[in-house]
């Protein structure tokens, strides 16, 4: 079983029952006194805390007290003999768990303080933990055992700084080939997925926050985020899972509409934000590591900004399938891992943007003909749009900072091209955006001049976050008409869980989740 763990970080009693409320109604399963957050700090001082800690769990939550060193991550640079004296008096109060970092637990003054308390307590378990803030521990396995022996019948926790996603598969393997209690996850937005998937891998305890405000550890979610967006509660290991691989993702809302269908089909399905860096070769990385993981059970992704050219190329090189519309398009936004582990490549962007444009203009495909056509950038999305644009005959001109990209691009699709420099001479009745400029957190840029924009046009931004970008405020002050991003997100999306799950999503779902969280 894995616990929820939640940090009650607090600079007094005041605070600490507050939180402590916070924390029991939120659905903590065990309760860590982070009593090194406590101002003037005394043994007197955490004696009430565990006091009132008991009180207001009745027994019935388990109680971890920590007193985190200073060089491990502690908040306040409190001397080694009272850390120690804090972890004895938990002991001796009969807490569950007590935290002790494994470096400073070699100390003789350690163990003779530790030792004789822990052997009068049966109740009580010693947690031996290792931080790494930087990077990686060099090698995991061989302190994972270092730890053991130094003491037999303790829980190791081993958490590090995963400074890309690929670190993560340390931790990964070492839940896997290990068993009994064990703490194990990667702090940093590059380890997130792993505070997730510590359930899954039946990790001992996982922490949540009670809010952003009192993290106690670098991406660190909040047990709000923990239990409703990514479905803590519904998690096992036999949990199918999901993602959305980008370059930045923390804007995605692919989570959230996916998890929430999942959810609505009880499905044990779980979709997960995966920011892969480094490029094509990180994301090559990423997947190879996927494919020699199959006990992970990952069974497909969405491909978004910078990879969708890249999950063809990876696609193409595994000789997995890839769907003739993605290849004719050149992109790939859905990845399914197939049954014999081998991956198969889809582009669902295609249809979504040409259904997106066609209903808010209310013509059909066959209208499009002729249609003077401006499209902003040449990158995966911008890919699938003028495949589809120039199959009902547009008259497409890619505008592109690379111009040779722009040119590569529409000698692929037989249009015209620019670099950026002549938008403002852009004459066209069709603007649309398919750049990430403007993007959350971005709100303030815009990919075009406003002086072009002009009321006889109609002008598509791709971006979905914001809902209305700067570029489709300044459409609307214009006089244009304008096409948001939400609808081809939602229509792309509806293939995708298609694809995923061989069901039909609720596309109403999948629309009042995208607007209850950018507008909550």
């Amino acid at each position: 079983m894995t616990y929820l763990a939640v940090p009650i970080a607090a600079k007094d009693l005041d605070q600490a029952r507050r939180q402590i409320k916070a924390a029991l109604a939120a659905g903590a399963e065990i309760l860590e006194l982070r009593t090194d957050y406590l101002e003037d700090l005394t043994i007197d001082l955490v004696k009430k805390l565990i006091t009132e800690t008991k009180n207001a769990t009745e027994q019935s939550v388990p109680i971890i007290v920590t007193c985190r060193d200073h060089k491990q991550g502690g908040a306040g640079a409190y001397p080694e003999q009272l850390r120690i004296e804090i972890l004895t008096e938990a002991a001796m109060n009969g807490c569950d768990f007590i935290d002790c970092e494994y470096e400073n637990f070699l100390s003789a003054a350690a163990q003779e303080m530790l030792k004789p308390v822990l052997a009068e307590s049966p109740k009580t378990r010693l947690i031996l933990s290792a931080h790494n803030f930087k990077s990686r521990f060099e090698d995991i396995n061989r302190l994972y055992q270092d730890i053991l022996k130094a003491c037999p019948t303790a829980i190791p926790k081993l958490v590090y700084t995963a400074n890309h996603i690929n670190d993560c598969f340390d931790a990964f393997d070492l839940l896997r080939n290990s068993s009994g209690g064990r703490i194990v996850f990667c702090m940093g937005e590059a380890g997130l997925t792993s505070r997730i998937l510590a359930k899954k891998l039946g990790s001992f305890v996982t922490f949540a926050s009670i809010n952003e405000e009192a993290a106690t550890a670098p991406g660190q979610l909040t047990i709000e985020q923990l239990k409703g967006l990514y479905r803590y509660d519904s998690i096992d290991a036999d949990t199918e899972l999901f993602g959305v691989i980008a370059d930045p993702v923390g804007h995605s809302l692919s989570p959230a509409i996916h998890n929430a269908c999942f959810a609505d089909g009880d499905m044990n399905k779980l979709y997960l934000p995966l920011l892969v860096e480094g490029g094509g070769q990180g994301f090559d990385k990423f997947l190879n590591n996927i494919l020699s993981r199959e006990w992970l059970n990952f069974k497909g992704f969405s491909v978004t900004i910078p990879h969708k050219q890249s999950a063809l190329n990876f696609v193409r090189a595994k000789n997995g399938f890839i769907e003739p519309l993605a290849e004719k398009i050149g992109a790939v936004n859905t990845l399914i891992i197939d049954k014999d582990g081998k991956p198969a490549a889809y582009n669902t962007d295609y249809a979504a943007a040409l259904d997106a444009i066609t209903s808010t203009m209310g013509i059909t495909r066959a209208d499009l003909k002729g249609l003077p056509v401006a499209v902003i950038g040449a990158g995966g999305v911008s890919r699938a749009i003028v495949a589809g644009l120039s199959d009902v005959g547009a008259g497409i001109r890619i505008y592109n900072r690379t111009v040779e990209k722009a040119k590569n691009l529409a000698a692929e699709f037989n249009c015209d091209f620019a670099g950026l420099d002549d938008l403002p001479n852009v004459d066209a009745r069709l603007l649309i955006n398919c750049t990430s400029i403007g993007m959350h957190p971005n709100i303030d840029a815009t990919p075009f001049p406003q002086e072009g924009l002009k009321k006889d046009m109609v002008v598509f931004d791709t971006v979905y976050n914001p809902a209305e970008t700067l570029l489709l405020k300044q459409a609307k002050q214009a006089g244009a008409k304008t096409v948001d991003g939400i609808s081809m997100f939602v229509n792309q999306g509806l293939a995708q869980f298609k694809l995923f799950t061989g069901e039909e999503a609720d596309a109403a779902l999948m629309r009042k989740t995208i607007v209850g969280c950018l507008f909550s």
